[in-house]
């Protein structure tokens, strides 16, 4: 594990990483803007942050599953939109909670934690809440039709990101290239971790899955 925090902690890692994300947004941008205006704003935002937090992993779940031209949608595909909508929210809670309570506050691991994923969950579910309330649905049974169905995601996809970057990081501060490092490939590996569980959750009714976008575009025509 030394090997992973020495490789990490360079900063051609991180830079190398910065590059590919920013080429990967422009790219992004560029495909939204041109051959997929359809799509709501709500998920452009959310393949945006996706994007900027995983890079090309990130941008790869787009051109899998965002576009219009998919040739067909499928359970994967769905599952994937799920995550992605899912993390956005959750990634900006968790960067929001370590920079706090790590760069700022210099807190023990368990306050690290406990903000941290507090944070992520509120985030998290809130991006569920809002757009259910713009349905029309009461914010009551938003609420509790959010923590039904993105609960199981959250905690998976937190446990994983928080613990590895816990893990990897050490002591590691702002202004160390090992504490950016570590944050944007936990990120990642947290995101892969919650993608088998969205399926699920879609695959049982317990997650609808986020629009297609063969749909929007059609409804928009």
């Amino acid at each position: 594990m030394n090997v992973a925090r020495d490789l990490l902690g360079t900063w051609w890692f991180l830079g190398t990483w910065m590059a590919t994300s920013a080429v990967a947004l422009a790219l992004l941008f560029r495909d939204l803007r041109r051959k997929n205006p359809e799509i709501m704003p709500l998920m452009k935002a959310v393949w945006g942050l996706t994007v900027a937090y995983s890079g090309l992993l990130g941008l790869a779940a787009y051109f899998y599953s965002g576009r219009k031209q998919i040739a067909r949608d499928s359970l994967a595909r769905r599952g994937l939109r799920s995550t992605a909508h899912c993390y956005s929210g959750c990634g900006m809670g968790e960067i929001i909670g370590v920079l706090v309570t790590v760069g700022i506050l210099a807190a023990a691991q368990p306050i690290v934690v406990a903000v941290t994923f507090s944070l992520a969950y509120v985030f998290g579910i809130l991006l569920t809440v809002g757009p259910l309330m713009q349905e029309g649905i009461a914010k009551r049974t938003a609420l509790k039709d959010a923590v039904i169905s993105e609960s199981a995601s959250i905690v998976v996809m937190e446990a994983v990101a928080i613990g590895v970057d816990l893990f990897l990081a050490g002591d590691a501060g702002p202004g160390d290239t090992l504490f950016w490092s570590s944050l944007v490939v936990s990120l990642s590996l947290g995101f892969l971790a919650a993608l088998p569980v969205n399926v699920l959750l879609v695959r049982y009714g317990v997650k609808e899955g986020m629009h297609d976008p063969r749909r929007m575009a059609e409804e928009s025509g």
